[in-house]
C-alpha cells in the first residue's frame, strides 16, 4: 500500500490564491492508502485541480461514498468539508437526505462500479430518475478490488480476470442507463486523461441536478493486465473522444477561438458555458437520441467513447418538486419545524372522529 500524495495533486503550499482566497493545496486531503498507481488517485487529483480553478468553499461542500476503493476516496480531496461514507450501495439515500436538510451544499458522491451497478441499483436509478442534485462520480474498473479482483457488473463479456477466466455476463452501462432514466448530465472519461476529465468535473460543479460521471479507472492490481478490458493499454488504444472540451465559469469573460461552425456551445443556469470543439463526428451533446444511438454503435464496435454524453439543463429541480422552503430545513428553528400543540390537537381529533381519513379518501 502507498502512503504517498495523489498523482498529479499538489503539494501543501504550492500555486496561488483563487477567487475564494484559497490555493491548492487547501482543497487537499489526507494522504492516500491505494494501490500504487492506482487510477482513483489520477481522478482524486483531477477533483482537486477542478474544485479549485472552480473557486469552491469547502466548507460548503459535503462528500458522500459507500463501499469499495472508490469510496475510500473522498478522504483524499477536500479536507475541510463535510463528510459521510455510508454503508454499501447506499450512498443515494444519504446525498437525498443531506440535500433535503441543506440545499446550500454541494454535494460530490463518490462510488465505484460494484457500488453503483450492484448492489446500489436500485438506489443509483431513483437518485437520477428524482434529479437529486449531486455530481456522482463512478470510479469504474470492472473489478472488485477490496475482495480480490471478481468481475463487477460493468465487466465487458471477453474480459479476463488475472487467472484468464472469462467473463460471459453482458455488462450495466451506466451511462446508458442514466440517460434512459432521465438524467440531465451525462458523462464518461478516463482517469489517464486530466485534459478531459478535468472541464467535465467542473461543468459538473455547475449543472443544477443529477451529474453522472463514468470514468474508466483501472485497477492496477487486478485489471492491468492483457486481456482486461479496463486495463490501461486498452482503455488508451479503444479510447474515441467525442470532442474538445473547455469550460468557460460565470466569472470568466468568453473568449472562444475556434472556426465558425465547429463548436457547440451549452449554457448553464448559473451562467458557465461548455465548449464543445467537435473532432471528427458532428455529435449533438443536447439529443437523447444521439447519445444513445452512440453508445450502441460503440459497444457493437468495441470502442469507448469519452466526453459529455448528454446534456439538459432546464429539467425540474428536485427540491421544487417537493415545494421545500428556500431556507434550508438544517437553519430552521424549532418553532419553525415544530407544530404547536393546538395544531397536533386537531390532527389527533381528526384521527379519532375519522374526518381527516375521510378527507384524505375524498369524502368531505
Amino acid at each position: 500500500m502507498s502512503a504517498a500524495v495523489p498523482a498529479g495533486a499538489p503539494a501543501s503550499g504550492a500555486g496561488g490564491k483563487n477567487r475564494a482566497g484559497l490555493t491548492r493545496a487547501d482543497y487537499d486531503g489526507s494522504k492516500t492508502t491505494l494501490c500504487p498507481g492506482c487510477g482513483h488517485n489520477a481522478i482524486t487529483a483531477g477533483i482537486i485541480q477542478a474544485a479549485y480553478e472552480s473557486a469552491l468553499d469547502p466548507a460548503r461542500v459535503a462528500k458522500l461514498s459507500g463501499i469499495g476503493c472508490s469510496s475510500k476516496t473522498p478522504a483524499y480531496f477536500l479536507g475541510h468539508s463535510h463528510g459521510f461514507n455510508a454503508v454499501h450501495g447506499r450512498m443515494p439515500s444519504i446525498a437525498t437526505g443531506v440535500r433535503v436538510a441543506n440545499r446550500e451544499l454541494l454535494l460530490i458522491g463518490v462510488s465505484g462500479d460494484g457500488d453503483t451497478a450492484s448492489i446500489g441499483l436500485g438506489q443509483f436509478c431513483h437518485l437520477v430518475r428524482r434529479n437529486v442534485p449531486v455530481v456522482y462520480i463512478v470510479e469504474n474498473n470492472g473489478v472488485y478490488g477490496l475482495t480480490k479482483g471478481q468481475f463487477s457488473a460493468t465487466a465487458d463479456i471477453g474480459s479476463t480476470t488475472k487467472a484468464g477466466r472469462k467473463n460471459e455476463l453482458m455488462p450495466i452501462d451506466l451511462c446508458a442507463m442514466a440517460i434512459e432514466l432521465g438524467c440531465g448530465f451525462v458523462a464518461r472519461s478516463f482517469s489517464g486523461d486530466q485534459k478531459q476529465l478535468r472541464p467535465l468535473l467542473k461543468a459538473a460543479f455547475a449543472h443544477r441536478g443529477t451529474a453522472v460521471l463514468d470514468v474508466i479507472s483501472p485497477c492496477v492490481t487486478f485489471a492491468d493486465h492483457e486481456g482486461s478490458t479496463k486495463s490501461y493499454a486498452a482503455v488508451k488504444e479503444h479510447d474515441a473522444p467525442l470532442h474538445d472540451i473547455d469550460f468557460v465559469p460565470y466569472f470568466e469573460d468568453i473568449h472562444v477561438d475556434y472556426e465558425p461552425g465547429t463548436t457547440r456551445e451549452v449554457d448553464l443556469p448559473d451562467g458557465s458555458r461548455i465548449v464543445l470543439k467537435k473532432l471528427a463526428a458532428d455529435y449533438d451533446a443536447t439529443s437523447r437520441d444521439v447519445a444513445i444511438q452512440t453508445l450502441a454503435e460503440a459497444r457493437r464496435e468495441g470502442r469507448l467513447v469519452t466526453g459529455l454524453l448528454y446534456v439538459e439543463t432546464d429539467l425540474p429541480a428536485f427540491e421544487d418538486e417537493l415545494r421545500m422552503t428556500d431556507t434550508p430545513l438544517a437553519q430552521l428553528t424549532l418553532d419553525q419545524v415544530r407544530p404547536p400543540r393546538a395544531v397536533l390537537d386537531e390532527i389527533m381529533e381528526q384521527l379519532r372522529t375519522g374526518k381527516g381519513l375521510a378527507a384524505a379518501a375524498g369524502g368531505g
